[in-house]
C-alpha cells in the first residue's frame, strides 16, 4: 500500500472526534507553556527560592525557556516519525508522555535548587509530550478533513493553540493562588483523559511511508538549534559588569556554534535520500512564504505577550493600586481582549480562507497587527484602558485572521506523504520563533533599563532617606532582575530594603512611600517606555514584512467543492492534487 492510501475507514462522524481530541490536545500542550509564567512566584515561593537572587535567574530562565526550547527542536523529527510510523500512534503516545510528566511536576519531593532542577527536567520531559501532539496535530486534521473544511479545522485548532498561550497565563494566576502544585494538577486529569479518548477513538486514514530515520540530520538540528537557543537564554543574563550576557565567550561561541551546526544539517539534508527536514517542499511558494510570515509573526507576537505582561505588572496596575501579588492575575484578566480577537476571528477567516484563498486573509491579518503595534506604541505609560483593550483586541483579530488561513495554506500545499513533516516544520518556526522574541525583546528591553535605572534608583532611594551605601548596592542589582521582579509580581524595592534595618530607620512616610504603589512604576516608567518603543516598533516592522511574505504565498484557485486543491509536487514540480495524484486535466 503506498503513501497516501486508505488506511482505514472512517466515518462521517469521525473528523470531528479528530477536531475535538486534537484540538484539547494542543491546548493543554499551548496552556503549560505558558501557565508557570504568571505562577512562578507561587513556585518559587513553594520549593523556598527567592527569584531575585542572582544565582536563582538560571532557574528561572530555564523554567520558561526549556519548554520552549525542546518544542522548538523536537517538532520536526516527531513530525517526520510521524510521517513514517502514523500520525495517530506518535500522537497518542505524546499524550501518555505529557500525562506521566504532568503527574511528576504535581509530585516535586525536592525543595530549592534540586526542587527547581525538578521542575525543569520534568517540563521539558512533558514538553516532548507536548511535541508529539502539536507535531502531528495538524496532519491528523488534513488527513481527516475534506479541502473544503479543512480551513475552518486548523483554524479552530491553531487558534485555539494560540489563545492557550494567554489562557495559560489566566489559569496559572487563579491556580497558584491556590496552590502552586494545582499549576500542574489541572494538567493530569485532562492528559489522561485525552490519553484514554485518543487511544479509543483515533485511527491512522493514511499508512505510514516506509522510510529510515535520518539520524546525523536529527543529531546536527537538535544540537544546533539547542546550542543556538541556549545561547540566547544566556545572552539575556548579565556578564561581569555588563547588564548582559552578549560579550560572554561561552555565549559567542554558542551562537556562532550552532548556526554552524544548522548549516552543516541543510548540507546534510541536501544529500541524504531520505531527510528529516525535507527542504524540498520550500520550492513551494505557498509553504515557504507561510512560514516565513509565521516564524516574523511567532517573534512579534512573543515580544508583545512578554512586553505586555512588564508593562501592566510592573508599571500599570500597580499605578491603579494593585498590590504588587496580585498583579499577575490581573494581568491576564486584562489581556483577555487579545484572546478574544483569537476566537473571533481564526475560525471565522478560517472558514472563508477555503472559499476565498488564504492570501486575502491572512496579509490584512498582519496588516492589523502592524497598526496595533504603531497603535500600542504611541500610548502613555499610564493609559486609558478602553483603547488599550481595543488595541488588544485588534492585535488578536488580526493574528487570529493570519494564523488559520496561513496554517491551512502552509498544510494543503503539500503532498499527503510529507504533511506530518510540513506540520514539524511549521510548529518549529512558530516556537523558535517566540524563544528567538524572549532573546530579542528582553535584551533591547535590558539595555534601555541599564542605560538609566540604576541613577534613577541610586537617586530615587537617597531622596527618600535611605543611606548612599544601601542605595548603591540596591541600584547595582542586574537589569535583568529589576525586569523579571516585575514579570514576577514582585516589588523589588520593598525586597532589596527588606534585610538588615534599613527600613526600620526611615520615616513611616518615607516607607510607605518606598514600598508603595507608585515609586518604582513611576521611577522605572521613563526608561521602560524608551525600551517599549523600540519594542514595538521593531515588532511592528516584523509584521510589516511578514505581510509582505503572505502577500507573495501565490493565488488562490477555488475548484469544484469535490476536487482537492492543485499544488506543485515538491520534488518533481508536476502538479499533483490533495492526496499527491496528478489532477486529471494533466494526466494524459
Amino acid at each position: 500500500m503506498g503513501a497516501g492510501a486508505k488506511a482505514g475507514t472512517a466515518g462521517p462522524g469521525y473528523k470531528w472526534i479528530a477536531l475535538s481530541n486534537t484540538t484539547l490536545g494542543v491546548l493543554i500542550a499551548t496552556m503549560d507553556a505558558s501557565i508557570v509564567i504568571i505562577s512562578l512566584p507561587a513556585i518559587f515561593r513553594g520549593i523556598g527560592l527567592d527569584p531575585l537572587a542572582p544565582g536563582n535567574i538560571g532557574y528561572l530562565l530555564w523554567m520558561i525557556l526549556g519548554y520552549l526550547l525542546v518544542s522548538a527542536v523536537l517538532v520536526v523529527v516527531l513530525g517526520r516519525l510521524g510521517d513514517m510510523f502514523g500520525r495517530v500512534r506518535i500522537y497518542n503516545l505524546g499524550f501518555l508522555i505529557f500525562a506521566c510528566a504532568s503527574v511528576a511536576l504535581s509530585l516535586d519531593p525536592f525543595r530549592a535548587g534540586a526542587g527547581a532542577l525538578w521542575l525543569i527536567l520534568w517540563r521539558m520531559v512533558q514538553a516532548f509530550g507536548g511535541s508529539m501532539l502539536t507535531a502531528n496535530s495538524a496532519a491528523i486534521l488534513t488527513d481527516a478533513f475534506p479541502s473544503r473544511q479543512r480551513g475552518m479545522a486548523l483554524g479552530i485548532n491553531q487558534i485555539t493553540a494560540l489563545a492557550g498561550q494567554f489562557l495559560g497565563l489566566l489559569a496559572g494566576g487563579l491556580l497558584a493562588a491556590v496552590d502552586w502544585r494545582a499549576v500542574f494538577w489541572v494538567s493530569v486529569p485532562v492528559s489522561i483523559t485525552g490519553t484514554v479518548w485518543s487511544y479509543l477513538s483515533l485511527r491512522e486514514i493514511t499508512t505510514g511511508r516506509p522510510g529510515r530515520v535520518d539520524w546525523f540530520g536529527n543529531v546536527t538540528f537538535a544540537a544546533g538549534a539547542g546550542i543556538l537557543l541556549a545561547g540566547i537564554t544566556y545572552g539575556i543574563q548579565p556578564y561581569g559588569s555588563d547588564a548582559t550576557g552578549w560579550g560572554n565567550p561561552w555565549v559567542l561561541a554558542g551562537l556562532f556554534g550552532g548556526v554552524f551546526l544548522l548549516l552543516v544539517f541543510c548540507v546534510v539534508e541536501s544529500r541524504v535520500a531520505e531527510p528529516m527536514f525535507k527542504l524540498s517542499l520550500f520550492k513551494v511558494r505557498a509553504f515557504a512564504a507561510g512560514n516565513l510570515a509565521a516564524l516574523l509573526t511567532a517573534i512579534a507576537r512573543g515580544g508583545l505577550q512578554f512586553m505586555l505582561i512588564i508593562w501592566l505588572q510592573g508599571i500599570w496596575l500597580p499605578l491603579h493600586g494593585y498590590e504588587f501579588e496580585d498583579t499577575p492575575l490581573w494581568a491576564g484578566i486584562f489581556m483577555l481582549p487579545l484572546t478574544v480577537g483569537f476566537l473571533i476571528a481564526g475560525p471565522v477567516s478560517g472558514f472563508l480562507s477555503d472559499r476565498f484563498g488564504a492570501r486575502l486573509f491572512s496579509t490584512t491579518g498582519l496588516v492589523l497587527v502592524a497598526a496595533s503595534f504603531l497603535g500600542l506604541l504611541a500610548l502613555p505609560v499610564d493609559f486609558d484602558y478602553p483603547l488599550f483593550a481595543a488595541l488588544l483586541l485588534l492585535s488578536g483579530i488580526g493574528q487570529g485572521m493570519f494564523s488559520s488561513p496561513n496554517t491551512s495554506s502552509i498544510m494543503g500545499s503539500v503532498p499527503p506523504e510529507y504533511r506530518g513533516v510540513a506540520s514539524g516544520m511549521r510548529s518549529t518556526f512558530q516556537n523558535s520563533g517566540t524563544a528567538l522574541s524572549i532573546g530579542v525583546f528582553f535584551s533591547l528591553m535590558i539595555s534601555g533599563l541599564a542605560s538609566s535605572l540604576p541613577a534613577a534608583l541610586n537617586s530615587g532611594l537617597q531622596a527618600h532617606g535611605v543611606p548612599a551605601g544601601t542605595a548603591e548596592q540596591a541600584a547595582s542589582l542586574p537589569p535583568v532582575s529589576t525586569l523579571f521582579a516585575t514579570f514576577l509580581g514582585n516589588n523589588p524595592i520593598a525586597h532589596l530594603l527588606a534585610s538588615g534595618d534599613t527600613l526600620d530607620r526611615l520615616t513611616t512616610a518615607q516607607r510607605d512611600v518606598l514600598t508603595g504603589h507608585s515609586f518604582f512604576p513611576q521611577l522605572v516608567s521613563g526608561p521602560f517606555h524608551h525600551g517599549l518603543t523600540i519594542v514595538f516598533g521593531v515588532a511592528a516592522g516584523m509584521a510589516l514584512v511578514a505581510a509582505g511574505a503572505s502577500a507573495l504565498r501565490g493565488r488562490h484557485h477555488p475548484g469544484p467543492r469535490s476536487e482537492s486543491p492543485v499544488t506543485d509536487d515538491p520534488v518533481t514540480d508536476d502538479p499533483v492534487t490533495d492526496d499527491g495524484r496528478r489532477p486529471a486535466r494533466e494526466r494524459r
